[in-house]
Protein backbone atom coordinates (compact mmCIF):
# COMPACT_ATOMS: atom_id res chain seq x y z
CA UNK A 1 0.00 0.00 0.00
CA UNK A 2 1.25 3.56 -0.64
CA UNK A 3 2.83 5.08 2.48
CA UNK A 4 1.43 8.53 1.72
CA UNK A 5 0.99 11.05 -1.03
CA UNK A 6 3.79 13.13 0.49
CA UNK A 7 6.52 10.50 0.61
CA UNK A 8 7.44 10.45 -3.06
CA UNK A 9 5.31 7.46 -3.92
CA UNK A 10 7.43 4.87 -2.11
CA UNK A 11 5.47 1.65 -2.34
CA UNK A 12 5.33 -0.96 0.42
CA UNK A 13 4.38 -4.12 -1.47
CA UNK A 14 3.85 -6.13 1.70
CA UNK A 15 2.64 -9.70 1.68
CA UNK A 16 1.91 -11.32 -1.69
CA UNK A 17 -1.74 -12.37 -1.91
CA UNK A 18 -2.53 -16.08 -2.01
CA UNK A 19 -5.49 -15.59 -4.37
CA UNK A 20 -4.46 -14.17 -7.74
CA UNK A 21 -6.50 -11.95 -10.05
CA UNK A 22 -4.99 -12.26 -13.50
CA UNK A 23 -6.58 -9.44 -15.47
CA UNK A 24 -8.43 -6.17 -15.33
CA UNK A 25 -10.17 -3.94 -17.86
CA UNK A 26 -8.63 -0.56 -18.73
CA UNK A 27 -11.30 2.09 -19.30
CA UNK A 28 -10.87 5.60 -20.71
CA UNK A 29 -13.61 8.23 -20.41
CA UNK A 30 -12.34 10.22 -23.41
CA UNK A 31 -12.99 7.17 -25.63
CA UNK A 32 -16.53 6.53 -24.29
CA UNK A 33 -15.51 3.01 -23.25
CA UNK A 34 -18.16 1.05 -21.34
CA UNK A 35 -19.91 -2.31 -20.95
CA UNK A 36 -23.67 -2.78 -21.16
CA UNK A 37 -25.95 -5.78 -21.01
CA UNK A 38 -28.77 -6.25 -23.48
CA UNK A 39 -32.27 -5.95 -22.11
CA UNK A 40 -32.74 -8.88 -19.73
CA UNK A 41 -36.22 -10.07 -18.81
CA UNK A 42 -35.17 -12.98 -16.59
CA UNK A 43 -37.04 -12.93 -13.29
CA UNK A 44 -34.62 -11.85 -10.55
CA UNK A 45 -34.07 -14.09 -7.54
CA UNK A 46 -35.04 -11.17 -5.31
CA UNK A 47 -35.74 -7.53 -6.17
CA UNK A 48 -35.18 -6.35 -2.59
CA UNK A 49 -31.86 -8.07 -1.74
CA UNK A 50 -28.56 -8.00 -3.64
CA UNK A 51 -24.81 -7.28 -3.47
CA UNK A 52 -22.31 -5.57 -5.77
CA UNK A 53 -18.60 -6.32 -5.32
CA UNK A 54 -15.79 -5.01 -7.51
CA UNK A 55 -12.25 -3.62 -7.49
CA UNK A 56 -11.35 -0.30 -9.05
CA UNK A 57 -8.16 1.68 -9.62
CA UNK A 58 -8.65 5.35 -10.47
CA UNK A 59 -6.44 7.15 -12.99
CA UNK A 60 -8.38 10.41 -13.07
CA UNK A 61 -9.90 12.45 -10.24
CA UNK A 62 -13.25 14.22 -10.31
CA UNK A 63 -16.59 12.92 -11.53
CA UNK A 64 -16.27 9.34 -12.81
CA UNK A 65 -19.13 6.86 -13.29
CA UNK A 66 -18.92 3.27 -12.05
CA UNK A 67 -22.19 1.55 -12.93
CA UNK A 68 -25.83 2.11 -13.77
CA UNK A 69 -28.89 -0.12 -13.56
CA UNK A 70 -31.99 0.96 -15.41
CA UNK A 71 -35.06 0.29 -17.46
CA UNK A 72 -37.35 2.33 -19.67
CA UNK A 73 -38.87 4.14 -16.68
CA UNK A 74 -36.02 4.92 -14.28
CA UNK A 75 -32.40 4.19 -13.40
CA UNK A 76 -29.94 4.10 -10.51
CA UNK A 77 -26.23 4.84 -10.64
CA UNK A 78 -23.06 4.81 -8.54
CA UNK A 79 -20.19 7.21 -9.19
CA UNK A 80 -17.32 9.27 -7.81
CA UNK A 81 -18.63 12.83 -7.66
CA UNK A 82 -16.68 16.05 -8.25
CA UNK A 83 -15.52 15.96 -4.60
CA UNK A 84 -14.21 12.39 -5.09
CA UNK A 85 -16.85 11.02 -2.75
CA UNK A 86 -18.95 8.01 -3.66
CA UNK A 87 -22.49 9.00 -4.55
CA UNK A 88 -25.61 7.01 -5.42
CA UNK A 89 -28.59 8.23 -7.34
CA UNK A 90 -31.88 6.39 -7.64
CA UNK A 91 -34.67 7.40 -9.96
CA UNK A 92 -37.12 5.31 -7.90
CA UNK A 93 -39.67 6.97 -5.63
CA UNK A 94 -39.20 4.22 -3.04
CA UNK A 95 -35.76 5.73 -2.39
CA UNK A 96 -37.50 9.06 -1.75
CA UNK A 97 -35.29 10.61 -4.45
CA UNK A 98 -32.42 10.74 -1.96
CA UNK A 99 -28.88 10.75 -3.30
CA UNK A 100 -26.69 9.23 -0.56
CA UNK A 101 -23.10 10.54 -0.45
CA UNK A 102 -20.23 9.21 1.63
CA UNK A 103 -18.44 11.30 4.23
CA UNK A 104 -15.11 10.00 2.99
CA UNK A 105 -13.42 10.95 -0.28
CA UNK A 106 -11.32 8.57 -2.35
CA UNK A 107 -8.35 10.18 -4.09
CA UNK A 108 -5.75 7.41 -4.06
CA UNK A 109 -4.81 6.80 -7.69
CA UNK A 110 -1.83 4.58 -6.81
CA UNK A 111 -3.61 1.53 -5.41
CA UNK A 112 -6.82 -0.45 -5.82
CA UNK A 113 -10.10 0.06 -3.95
CA UNK A 114 -12.50 -2.78 -3.19
CA UNK A 115 -16.14 -1.63 -3.11
CA UNK A 116 -19.04 -3.68 -1.77
CA UNK A 117 -22.60 -2.36 -1.89
CA UNK A 118 -25.10 -4.38 0.18
CA UNK A 119 -28.84 -3.85 -0.36
CA UNK A 120 -31.60 -5.42 1.74
CA UNK A 121 -34.75 -3.36 2.03
CA UNK A 122 -36.46 -6.05 4.11
CA UNK A 123 -34.42 -4.93 7.12
CA UNK A 124 -36.42 -3.22 9.89
CA UNK A 125 -33.47 -0.93 10.70
CA UNK A 126 -33.15 1.72 7.98
CA UNK A 127 -29.37 1.83 8.53
CA UNK A 128 -29.08 -1.78 7.35
CA UNK A 129 -31.02 -1.39 4.11
CA UNK A 130 -28.10 0.03 2.12
CA UNK A 131 -24.51 -0.37 3.29
CA UNK A 132 -21.30 0.51 1.47
CA UNK A 133 -17.82 -0.83 2.28
CA UNK A 134 -14.45 0.30 0.93
CA UNK A 135 -11.53 -2.06 1.54
CA UNK A 136 -13.59 -3.90 4.12
CA UNK A 137 -14.53 -0.77 6.10
CA UNK A 138 -18.17 0.28 6.28
CA UNK A 139 -18.64 3.87 5.14
CA UNK A 140 -20.71 6.55 6.84
CA UNK A 141 -23.04 8.80 4.93
CA UNK A 142 -23.05 12.59 4.72
CA UNK A 143 -26.45 12.28 3.10
CA UNK A 144 -28.35 9.27 4.43
CA UNK A 145 -30.00 6.71 2.11
CA UNK A 146 -33.50 6.80 3.59
CA UNK A 147 -34.85 3.80 1.70
CA UNK A 148 -38.39 2.66 2.53
CA UNK A 149 -38.80 -0.78 4.05
CA UNK A 150 -39.55 -3.44 1.41
CA UNK A 151 -38.77 -0.97 -1.38
CA UNK A 152 -37.69 -2.25 -4.79
CA UNK A 153 -34.60 -0.22 -5.85
CA UNK A 154 -33.88 0.05 -9.56
CA UNK A 155 -30.45 -1.41 -8.84
CA UNK A 156 -32.08 -4.76 -8.12
CA UNK A 157 -35.25 -4.86 -10.23
CA UNK A 158 -33.83 -3.57 -13.52
CA UNK A 159 -33.25 -6.94 -15.17
CA UNK A 160 -36.74 -8.27 -14.66
CA UNK A 161 -38.43 -5.17 -16.11
CA UNK A 162 -36.73 -5.79 -18.67
CA UNK A 163 -33.70 -3.62 -18.08
CA UNK A 164 -29.92 -3.44 -18.15
CA UNK A 165 -26.74 -3.02 -16.13
CA UNK A 166 -23.88 -0.91 -17.46
CA UNK A 167 -20.32 -0.43 -16.19
CA UNK A 168 -18.23 2.73 -16.76
CA UNK A 169 -21.07 4.87 -18.10
CA UNK A 170 -23.86 7.13 -16.94
CA UNK A 171 -26.78 5.70 -18.90
CA UNK A 172 -30.03 7.58 -18.50
CA UNK A 173 -32.79 5.89 -20.50
CA UNK A 174 -30.20 3.97 -22.54
CA UNK A 175 -28.21 7.08 -23.58
CA UNK A 176 -24.58 7.32 -22.38
CA UNK A 177 -23.41 10.74 -21.23
CA UNK A 178 -20.41 10.27 -18.88
CA UNK A 179 -17.82 7.59 -18.25
CA UNK A 180 -14.98 6.27 -16.07
CA UNK A 181 -11.19 6.45 -16.36
CA UNK A 182 -9.23 3.72 -14.64
CA UNK A 183 -9.17 -0.04 -14.18
CA UNK A 184 -11.95 -2.42 -13.22
CA UNK A 185 -11.46 -5.97 -11.87
CA UNK A 186 -13.33 -8.92 -10.33
CA UNK A 187 -16.88 -7.63 -10.89
CA UNK A 188 -19.73 -9.43 -9.13
CA UNK A 189 -23.44 -8.82 -8.90
CA UNK A 190 -25.08 -11.24 -6.44
CA UNK A 191 -28.84 -11.43 -6.97
CA UNK A 192 -30.80 -12.40 -3.86
CA UNK A 193 -28.10 -12.26 -1.15
CA UNK A 194 -26.73 -9.45 1.00
CA UNK A 195 -23.08 -10.34 1.59
CA UNK A 196 -20.42 -8.82 3.81
CA UNK A 197 -17.10 -7.82 2.19
CA UNK A 198 -15.51 -10.84 3.90
CA UNK A 199 -17.15 -12.98 1.20
CA UNK A 200 -14.77 -11.34 -1.29
CA UNK A 201 -11.73 -10.13 0.67
CA UNK A 202 -9.75 -10.30 3.90
CA UNK A 203 -7.08 -8.42 5.84
CA UNK A 204 -3.66 -10.05 5.39
CA UNK A 205 -0.81 -10.23 7.91
CA UNK A 206 0.41 -6.77 6.84
CA UNK A 207 -2.97 -5.22 7.60
CA UNK A 208 -3.81 -4.79 3.90
CA UNK A 209 -7.21 -5.66 2.46
CA UNK A 210 -6.74 -8.28 -0.30
CA UNK A 211 -9.11 -10.33 -2.47
CA UNK A 212 -10.12 -13.92 -1.79
CA UNK A 213 -11.98 -16.30 -4.07
CA UNK A 214 -15.77 -16.06 -3.88
CA UNK A 215 -17.24 -19.57 -3.70
CA UNK A 216 -20.97 -18.83 -3.59
CA UNK A 217 -23.76 -18.52 -6.15
CA UNK A 218 -24.86 -15.36 -7.98
CA UNK A 219 -28.63 -15.91 -8.43
CA UNK A 220 -30.85 -15.74 -11.51
CA UNK A 221 -29.65 -12.32 -12.71
CA UNK A 222 -26.23 -12.30 -11.08
CA UNK A 223 -22.95 -12.24 -12.97
CA UNK A 224 -19.17 -12.34 -12.66
CA UNK A 225 -16.70 -10.65 -15.01
CA UNK A 226 -13.00 -11.51 -14.65
CA UNK A 227 -11.81 -9.99 -17.98
CA UNK A 228 -9.71 -13.08 -18.72
CA UNK A 229 -10.84 -13.40 -22.36
CA UNK A 230 -9.35 -10.53 -24.38
CA UNK A 231 -11.64 -11.39 -27.28
CA UNK A 232 -14.74 -11.09 -25.09
CA UNK A 233 -14.07 -8.60 -22.31
CA UNK A 234 -17.77 -8.40 -21.45
CA UNK A 235 -17.89 -12.12 -20.75
CA UNK A 236 -20.08 -13.25 -17.86
CA UNK A 237 -18.38 -16.41 -16.63
CA UNK A 238 -20.38 -19.50 -17.60
CA UNK A 239 -19.88 -20.93 -14.13
CA UNK A 240 -22.36 -18.35 -12.77
CA UNK A 241 -25.26 -20.13 -14.46
CA UNK A 242 -26.73 -16.90 -15.91
CA UNK A 243 -26.71 -16.82 -19.68
CA UNK A 244 -26.04 -13.23 -20.71
CA UNK A 245 -22.83 -11.32 -21.50
CA UNK A 246 -22.07 -7.62 -21.66
CA UNK A 247 -21.60 -5.74 -24.93
CA UNK A 248 -18.36 -3.77 -25.36
CA UNK A 249 -18.60 -0.16 -26.49
CA UNK A 250 -15.30 1.20 -27.89
CA UNK A 251 -13.48 -1.58 -26.00
CA UNK A 252 -10.90 -3.74 -27.79
CA UNK A 253 -8.74 -6.73 -26.88
CA UNK A 254 -5.86 -4.33 -26.21
CA UNK A 255 -7.82 -2.90 -23.25
CA UNK A 256 -7.17 -6.06 -21.25
CA UNK A 257 -4.59 -5.34 -18.56
CA UNK A 258 -2.47 -7.31 -16.08
CA UNK A 259 -2.57 -4.41 -13.59
CA UNK A 260 -4.72 -6.01 -10.88
CA UNK A 261 -5.47 -5.87 -7.14
CA UNK A 262 -3.01 -8.75 -6.60
CA UNK A 263 -0.22 -7.26 -8.76
CA UNK A 264 -0.42 -3.49 -8.89
CA UNK A 265 1.66 -1.89 -11.66
CA UNK A 266 3.25 1.53 -11.82
CA UNK A 267 1.38 4.27 -13.74
CA UNK A 268 1.68 8.03 -14.05
CA UNK A 269 0.13 9.74 -11.04
CA UNK A 270 -2.58 12.45 -11.39
CA UNK A 271 -1.96 13.49 -7.76
CA UNK A 272 1.03 15.68 -8.57
CA UNK A 273 -0.09 19.25 -9.19
CA UNK A 274 2.59 20.01 -11.77
CA UNK A 275 0.20 18.46 -14.30
CA UNK A 276 -1.77 21.69 -14.83
CA UNK A 277 -0.64 22.07 -18.45
CA UNK A 278 -1.21 18.52 -19.58
CA UNK A 279 -3.30 15.39 -19.30
CA UNK A 280 -2.75 11.83 -18.15
CA UNK A 281 -4.94 9.29 -19.94
CA UNK A 282 -5.24 5.69 -21.15
CA UNK A 283 -4.93 4.00 -17.80
CA UNK A 284 -2.25 6.41 -16.58
CA UNK A 285 0.10 5.56 -19.48
CA UNK A 286 -0.26 8.47 -21.93
CA UNK A 287 1.05 11.99 -21.33
CA UNK A 288 -0.07 14.90 -23.48
CA UNK A 289 1.12 18.50 -23.21
CA UNK A 290 -1.94 20.70 -23.76
CA UNK A 291 -0.93 24.34 -23.50
CA UNK A 292 1.22 26.85 -21.69
CA UNK A 293 4.61 26.20 -20.16
CA UNK A 294 6.42 22.89 -19.74
CA UNK A 295 4.59 20.11 -17.97
CA UNK A 296 5.62 17.02 -16.08
CA UNK A 297 4.41 13.87 -14.40
CA UNK A 298 5.69 11.54 -11.70
CA UNK A 299 4.97 7.85 -11.40
CA UNK A 300 2.73 6.17 -8.83
CA UNK A 301 5.53 3.92 -7.53
CA UNK A 302 9.03 4.85 -6.41
CA UNK A 303 11.83 2.50 -5.37
CA UNK A 304 15.00 2.57 -3.27
CA UNK A 305 16.80 -0.50 -4.58
CA UNK A 306 16.49 -3.25 -7.18
CA UNK A 307 16.80 -3.34 -10.97
CA UNK A 308 13.85 -2.06 -12.99
CA UNK A 309 12.79 -1.82 -16.62
CA UNK A 310 10.16 0.16 -18.52
CA UNK A 311 9.58 1.38 -22.08
CA UNK A 312 8.52 4.68 -23.61
CA UNK A 313 7.53 5.83 -27.06
CA UNK A 314 7.55 9.48 -28.22
CA UNK A 315 4.41 10.32 -30.18
CA UNK A 316 4.04 12.80 -33.03
CA UNK A 317 6.60 15.60 -33.10
CA UNK A 318 10.02 14.49 -31.88
CA UNK A 319 11.88 16.74 -29.45
CA UNK A 320 10.93 18.37 -26.17
CA UNK A 321 10.13 15.04 -24.51
CA UNK A 322 12.17 14.21 -21.39
CA UNK A 323 12.04 10.76 -19.80
CA UNK A 324 14.04 9.47 -16.86
CA UNK A 325 14.22 9.48 -13.08
CA UNK A 326 14.15 11.98 -10.24
CA UNK A 327 15.44 11.78 -6.66
CA UNK A 328 14.53 15.16 -5.23
CA UNK A 329 13.87 13.68 -1.77
CA UNK A 330 11.29 16.40 -1.16
CA UNK A 331 8.14 15.46 0.72
CA UNK A 332 6.34 18.36 -1.00
CA UNK A 333 5.26 16.72 -4.23
CA UNK A 334 4.17 20.07 -5.69
CA UNK A 335 7.57 21.72 -5.46
CA UNK A 336 9.88 22.71 -8.25
CA UNK A 337 10.26 22.15 -11.96
CA UNK A 338 11.53 18.57 -12.16
CA UNK A 339 14.20 19.04 -14.79
CA UNK A 340 15.80 21.75 -12.62
CA UNK A 341 15.71 19.83 -9.35
CA UNK A 342 18.92 18.87 -7.63
CA UNK A 343 19.01 15.18 -8.50
CA UNK A 344 17.61 13.86 -11.76
CA UNK A 345 18.68 12.20 -14.95
CA UNK A 346 16.66 12.43 -18.17
CA UNK A 347 17.14 11.67 -21.84
CA UNK A 348 15.38 13.08 -24.90
CA UNK A 349 14.49 11.48 -28.25
CA UNK A 350 16.61 14.02 -30.13
CA UNK A 351 19.80 12.94 -28.37
CA UNK A 352 20.31 15.06 -25.25
CA UNK A 353 20.59 14.18 -21.61
CA UNK A 354 20.51 16.23 -18.45
CA UNK A 355 21.88 15.42 -15.01
CA UNK A 356 21.15 17.31 -11.79
CA UNK A 357 19.52 20.14 -13.72
CA UNK A 358 22.82 20.83 -15.48
CA UNK A 359 23.49 21.81 -19.08
CA UNK A 360 22.53 19.50 -21.90
CA UNK A 361 24.99 17.02 -23.33
CA UNK A 362 24.79 15.29 -26.68
CA UNK A 363 24.86 11.56 -27.16
CA UNK A 364 24.80 9.85 -30.52
CA UNK A 365 21.43 8.09 -30.59
CA UNK A 366 18.16 9.69 -31.69
CA UNK A 367 14.64 8.26 -31.75
CA UNK A 368 11.75 8.43 -34.19
CA UNK A 369 8.07 8.18 -33.33
CA UNK A 370 7.95 4.44 -33.95
CA UNK A 371 11.02 3.64 -31.86
CA UNK A 372 10.91 2.09 -28.40
CA UNK A 373 13.02 3.73 -25.71
CA UNK A 374 13.92 1.04 -23.18
CA UNK A 375 15.05 2.20 -19.73
CA UNK A 376 16.94 -0.07 -17.33
CA UNK A 377 17.59 1.39 -13.87
CA UNK A 378 20.09 -0.36 -11.59
CA UNK A 379 19.94 0.71 -7.94
CA UNK A 380 21.85 -2.31 -6.65
CA UNK A 381 25.30 -1.56 -8.06
CA UNK A 382 27.97 0.55 -6.39
CA UNK A 383 27.58 3.34 -8.95
CA UNK A 384 23.83 3.04 -9.72
CA UNK A 385 23.36 3.10 -13.49
CA UNK A 386 20.82 4.27 -16.03
CA UNK A 387 20.84 2.37 -19.32
CA UNK A 388 19.04 3.47 -22.47
CA UNK A 389 18.02 1.06 -25.24
CA UNK A 390 16.80 1.86 -28.74
CA UNK A 391 14.64 -0.94 -30.11
CA UNK A 392 16.44 -3.41 -27.84
CA UNK A 393 19.95 -2.15 -28.68
CA UNK A 394 21.94 -0.66 -25.77
CA UNK A 395 22.88 2.92 -26.67
CA UNK A 396 23.84 4.63 -23.41
CA UNK A 397 25.06 3.65 -19.95
CA UNK A 398 25.33 6.45 -17.43
CA UNK A 399 26.57 6.32 -13.86
CA UNK A 400 24.23 8.15 -11.52
CA UNK A 401 25.03 8.87 -7.87
CA UNK A 402 26.93 6.46 -5.66
CA UNK A 403 25.18 7.85 -2.60
CA UNK A 404 21.56 7.09 -3.56
CA UNK A 405 20.54 5.73 -0.19
CA UNK A 406 17.43 6.36 1.86
CA UNK A 407 15.87 8.30 -1.01
CA UNK A 408 13.12 7.29 -3.39
CA UNK A 409 13.89 7.12 -7.08
CA UNK A 410 10.84 8.10 -9.13
CA UNK A 411 10.29 7.62 -12.86
CA UNK A 412 9.23 10.95 -14.32
CA UNK A 413 8.61 12.74 -17.58
CA UNK A 414 8.49 16.33 -18.75
CA UNK A 415 7.01 17.69 -21.98
CA UNK A 416 7.15 20.91 -23.95
CA UNK A 417 5.20 22.40 -26.87
CA UNK A 418 2.32 19.98 -27.48
CA UNK A 419 4.53 16.90 -27.18
CA UNK A 420 3.29 13.42 -26.23
CA UNK A 421 4.69 10.27 -24.67
CA UNK A 422 3.22 6.81 -24.15
CA UNK A 423 4.74 4.74 -21.37
CA UNK A 424 4.77 1.02 -20.72
CA UNK A 425 5.47 -0.01 -17.13
CA UNK A 426 4.21 -3.48 -18.03
CA UNK A 427 0.60 -3.55 -16.82
CA UNK A 428 -1.03 -1.75 -19.75
CA UNK A 429 0.23 0.18 -22.75
CA UNK A 430 -1.51 2.04 -25.54
CA UNK A 431 1.26 0.98 -27.91
CA UNK A 432 0.70 -2.07 -30.06
CA UNK A 433 2.84 -4.93 -28.70
CA UNK A 434 4.06 -7.47 -31.23
CA UNK A 435 6.33 -9.68 -29.11
CA UNK A 436 4.56 -9.68 -25.71
CA UNK A 437 7.80 -10.14 -23.75
CA UNK A 438 7.77 -10.61 -19.96
CA UNK A 439 10.41 -10.23 -17.28
CA UNK A 440 12.06 -13.32 -15.76
CA UNK A 441 9.19 -13.67 -13.27
CA UNK A 442 6.61 -13.66 -16.07
CA UNK A 443 5.30 -10.17 -15.24
CA UNK A 444 4.80 -7.26 -17.58
CA UNK A 445 3.90 -7.07 -21.24
CA UNK A 446 6.76 -5.38 -23.10
CA UNK A 447 7.86 -5.06 -26.69
CA UNK A 448 11.30 -6.31 -25.69
CA UNK A 449 12.31 -8.61 -22.86
CA UNK A 450 13.92 -6.73 -19.96
CA UNK A 451 17.69 -7.23 -19.67
CA UNK A 452 18.73 -10.13 -17.45
CA UNK A 453 18.12 -9.32 -13.79
CA UNK A 454 15.75 -6.38 -14.47
CA UNK A 455 12.06 -6.47 -13.61
CA UNK A 456 8.78 -4.67 -14.18
CA UNK A 457 7.69 -2.09 -11.61
CA UNK A 458 4.87 -4.01 -9.95
CA UNK A 459 4.10 -5.00 -6.39
CA UNK A 460 4.93 -8.68 -6.76
CA UNK A 461 8.42 -7.83 -8.01
CA UNK A 462 8.87 -5.13 -5.38
CA UNK A 463 7.94 -7.62 -2.66
CA UNK A 464 10.81 -9.81 -3.90
CA UNK A 465 13.47 -7.34 -4.99
CA UNK A 466 12.48 -3.89 -3.73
Amino acid sequence: MPISQGSNWMYDAGEVAAYTIGNSLKLEADNSEFLRSDNISTTPTNTKIGTFSFWVKRTELGENYLFVAGNSARYSRMFFNSDNKIQLFAGDSSWNSVQPITNGSFTDCHAWYHLVLRIDTTQADVANRLRLYVNGVEQTWATAPNIDEDATPTLLEAFGSPGYHSWSANLAYYSASAFFSGYLAEVFYIDGQTLAPTSFGETNNDGVWVPIEYDGTVGNCGYYMDFADSGNLGDNEASTGSTFDFNENAIAAADQSTDTPTNNFCTWSPLWDFTVNGTISEGGTKLTHVSGTNWGAKSSIGVQNGKWYWEAKPVGIIGGQYIGIQTDGDADINSGTPISNAENFVVTPEGYHYKNGGSETNFSVTFDADDIMGIALDLDSATNTFKLYKNNSLELTYNLWADITDVVVIPFCQLFEDRKFTINFGGYTLSSISSAANDANGYGNFEYAPPSGYYALCTKNIAEYG
